[in-house]
């Protein structure tokens, strides 16, 4: 009897235990809630302690994560319908204000969208599609000239941004909004431009009515080449004819002789 009484008190002990610790890993954060509400953070890996059943541990990634928006059809400031594709990089560095605001990484992965998104579109609807594709180090060759315009009022070059400058802004302001979650945004990249199905078309039609040009053009010298080695043939051939006749001609008259 007392035998299985120790067994038992022994199997509650373990019980106890065991919902008493918890391990934290290297890449993890965690949060301790006591009846749903938090009670504590652990930021730090190793073996925890926590109350058993009355308390509950929630994990989160301590790592980088990725964000990948949908791609946007948004115009750009001279009016280029286009499609942008971004992404991100953000972590968690609140875990308590985290969970309170968002909860999961599904929901900041939401309210990231919002964030993100709204960022992006003010960004590009203020800017040309050149600015949108170029390094701020970008030169034009040589003797080529560059207007911008809009509307027909031209831009100073002065004013035209680069890509990285663009990136850095919608950085900043999404930033911005996101403390308030206990996230903290790393970077925005855009890693697809492209334009949309309408306007994409008509300029593989530009690109290949231009090809049609210059295939005509080259078409046209060559029937220029052509006539000229035919005439110049068709020359040497008389010359040719004309001499074979008068000689001949002379050979017969000797003969004759």
């Amino acid at each position: 009897m007392k035998k299985g009484l120790i067994a038992i008190v022994v199997l509650i002990l373990l019980v106890v235990a065991q919902g008493s610790f918890f391990v934290v890993s290297e890449g993890e954060q965690a949060i301790i809630t006591e009846f749903g509400k938090p009670v504590g953070d652990v930021k730090y890996a190793g073996l925890h302690f926590k109350k058993p059943i009355i308390q509950e541990v929630h994990r989160f990634d301590r790592r980088i994560l990725k964000w990948d928006g949908d791609p946007n059809q948004i115009p750009t400031k001279d009016k280029k319908f286009i499609w942008i594709d971004t992404t991100a990089r953000w972590r968690i560095v609140d875990p308590l204000r985290f969970f309170k605001t968002v909860a999961t990484e599904i929901g900041a992965q939401s309210r990231l969208d919002d964030i993100i998104d709204s960022v992006v579109r003010d960004a590009v609807s203020g800017r040309l599609l050149v600015e949108l594709v170029r390094g701020r180090d970008y030169k034009p060759e040589a003797g080529a000239s560059e207007r911008f315009e809009i509307d027909g009022t031209e831009i100073p070059k002065e004013e035209i941004v680069g890509r990285e400058d663009i990136l850095r802004s919608m950085l900043e302001k999404a930033r911005a909004n996101t403390p308030e979650y206990g996230i903290e945004l790393i970077d925005i990249q855009i890693k697809r431009i492209n334009y949309i199905e309408q306007v994409r078309r008509s300029v593989y039609e530009r690109m290949i009515n231009e090809r049609k040009k210059v295939a005509t053009q080259y078409r046209s010298e060559g029937e220029g080449e052509k006539a000229d080695i035919l005439g110049q043939m068709e020359r040497e051939l008389k010359e040719i004819r004309s001499e074979a006749l008068r000689q001949a001609l002379e050979i017969r008259g000797r003969g004759d002789a």
